[in-house]
């Protein structure tokens, strides 16, 4: 499949922001910039509801712990939203290719979903919110920037959003060892404490 480079490049970014890749392949559309894109993806009240989601998504993105629920919401959302445009890019409907597209569409939007989810999850950890507004920002930009180039570029793009997948889920593992680790050493110093407290209780008085 020809497209299958934009299929792969638009399923990692619609797992990080799915209603940028909407807007933004839409409007590369109906502008002229490519014929990839389908006429569904181009209509006038798609572009305003994508614009629309992508603005309340980027607010809620960048503040501490309601970035966190928002992902939340969007565990269905994003993965769905990567296998419907992976599809409608695929086109000829219910056809094989069409479906196998939405398969990968949906399968990588899932990994990079996780992959933002959990890596919010531990930047909430820290007490100022600058670091949310940063990495949102980033986001942000690396969705246009990727999607842009995948216009011009699709191979290289979807070798570069693959990369940024699997360097993604290494982090993403390694954070999740060393929460699990903090956890435990937490819950090892409560104990100690515990039965510090309970060894004092328990000495008679002189």
């Amino acid at each position: 499949m020809s497209v299958l480079p934009l299929v792969f490049t638009s399923g990692w970014a619609s797992g990080i922001n799915a209603y940028a890749v909407v807007l933004l392949l839409g409007i590369f559309g109906a502008t002229g910039l490519t014929d990839e894109v389908p006429e569904s993806l181009q209509r006038t009240d798609v572009l305003i509801v994508a614009g629309v989601l992508f603005l309340c998504e980027a607010v809620a993105d960048k503040i501490p712990y309601v970035d966190s629920v928002w992902d939340s919401v969007h565990t269905v959302i994003r993965p769905v939203a990567g296998a419907v445009v992976a599809a409608l890019l695929a086109g000829e409907s219910g056809s094989i290719p069409e479906l196998a597209a939405g398969a990968v569409g949906g399968s990588t939007a899932l990994l990079s979903h996780f992959v933002k989810a959990g890596t919010r999850m531990a930047i909430n950890t820290s007490p100022e919110p600058f670091s949310n507004i940063a990495m949102s920002t980033a986001e942000d930009l690396g969705v246009a920037g990727i999607i842009t180039f995948a216009m011009f570029n699709p191979q290289a793009a979807a070798i570069i959003a693959a990369v940024l997948l699997v360097l993604g889920l290494v982090i993403l593992g390694f954070l999740a060892h060393s929460i699990r680790r903090f956890l435990r050493r937490r819950a090892q110093r409560r104990e100690e404490r515990r039965l510090a407290a309970a060894g004092t209780r328990r000495v008679p008085p002189y």
